[in-house]
């Protein structure tokens, strides 16, 4: 090979020459088999040198935002109307909080379902079914509220299927339209639900106060609708999705998405916890149900400011060594300082350190499969890898409740 021609021989995964630079004298240029991973990559190195980086883009990020809202904002919340529920002798903790895990792991069970979806209406079509289901969910729930298998489908299940199908459309639009500023666009449209769970926390405790429960979750319902549909007609996408198989096997043999995939299965179990449990944890600790959604509401608070600092550094340190640390900062904060949070003021420092943390987490985990597997096959990638994420939503009552339990009853706080 030429002396002149080696810089350019070799793509960004050391497999095949750009676009046009024949390898050798003689030698026609390597085309990428396709279906391949070099085919995907090619791909999306076409499609992202015509992404404008703003311009409408701007728009469509701030109906996501709203989006996000509600639907992020609203599943961070759950421990409110869990607590409230268990007061009125509904149910058990535990149970309760299968109802809230089984709304979120829709989005890992629907997730390669809904990228198919997505393909096939749309992503304004997609997102204007999700938000309707989402605040359908929340106002059928205002009629089940004395009845535990009623609000598994309702707040669970109907719901649960809205935010899987609004979950991918933010997840995925964004690619679209940004490339240098793909982090901080994702992190904005995450962040939008960290301070959707601030405001909403305070909301449904001045609600549930003056209205009762069922009339909280149907005016949450109601103000889902009022701001979402007119946010999801606004969102369209710039190109058609390409089509991809239902599966990509491809990725399943590539060990950058089995390394990623398992990452996320694992990391999900404890993120769900603290939102879910605050509350809870916090009359055990005799602090006051007011108290217990500020806490909420600092959790979500920290959250949006976790989103958009770990998605201005995607953009500068790199996606994957930003999620490396948001997971750490996660994992450390739940070992090292909530079992010794038995008062207000260590209780605040792990809900500010934990807050941001996870919602890092969410908000870099679609830059890096869009950066690593390539903007062409986000859709495809990303339905596959939150597949993994399932255990992990699905099983934190079982891992945390009986824990909390036995220390509420044996006088320790620690949990």
């Amino acid at each position: 090979m030429a002396v002149q021609a080696s810089s350019t021989a070799i793509d960004l995964h050391g497999h095949a020459a750009q676009e046009g630079e024949p390898q050798s004298r003689g030698e026609k240029p390597a085309v990428p088999e396709p279906g391949s991973d070099d085919d995907f990559m090619h791909a999306s190195r076409l499609a992202d040198a015509e992404v404008p980086d703003g311009g409408y883009g701007w728009v469509v990020i701030s109906a996501c935002a709203v989006l996000t809202w509600w639907f992020i904002g609203t599943a961070y919340c759950w421990g409110i109307f869990q607590a409230a529920l268990v007061k009125e002798g509904l149910s058990s903790s535990s149970t309760l909080a299968f109802v809230g895990s089984l709304a979120a792991a829709c989005i890992s069970i629907f997730g390669i379902m809904n990228a198919r979806v997505i393909r096939r209406l749309g992503t304004r079509t997609s997102a204007l079914l999700g938000i309707f289901l989402v605040g359908l969910g929340e106002v059928l729930s205002g009629f089940t509220t004395k009845n535990i298998g009623g609000l598994f489908v309702t707040a669970g299940l109907v719901l649960g299927v809205g935010t899987s199908l609004c979950f991918m459309v933010v997840s995925i639009i964004p690619a679209q339209y940004f490339k240098s500023k793909r982090g901080i666009a994702g992190g904005i449209v995450y962040a939008a639900g960290g301070l959707g769970g601030a405001a909403i926390s305070f909301i449904l405790d001045a609600l549930i106060g003056s209205v009762g429960i069922e009339w909280t979750f149907r005016i949450l319902g109601f103000m889902t609708w009022g701001t979402g549909l007119p946010a999801a007609f606004l969102i369209k996408q710039r190109i058609a999705i390409p089509p991809t198989a239902f599966i990509d096997l491809n990725l399943l043999r590539n060990a950058r998405f089995l390394l990623l995939f398992a990452t996320g299965a694992i990391a999900t179990f404890p993120l769900l916890v603290p939102p879910f449990f605050l509350p809870l944890y916090a009359d055990s600790i005799g602090l006051s149900t007011n108290a217990g959604a500020g806490m909420v509401a600092a959790f979500n608070f920290a959250s949006a400011v976790g989103r958009l600092l770990c998605g201005a550094c995607c953009d500068l340190l790199g996606p994957v060594n930003t999620l490396f640390v948001s997971i750490l900062l996660s994992g450390v904060s739940m070992i090292v300082i909530w079992p010794f949070s038995t008062s207000i003021g260590p209780l605040v420092v792990f809900v500010i350190i934990n807050g941001m943390a996870n919602g890092g987490f969410f908000s870099t985990m679609p830059t890096v499969v869009g950066t690593v597997f390539g903007s062409a096959r986000v859709s495809v990638a990303m339905g596959m890898t939150v597949t993994g994420w399932v255990g992990g939503y699905l099983l934190v009552s079982f891992f945390f409740v009986p824990g909390y339990l036995r220390s509420r009853d044996s006088g320790l706080t620690g949990c």
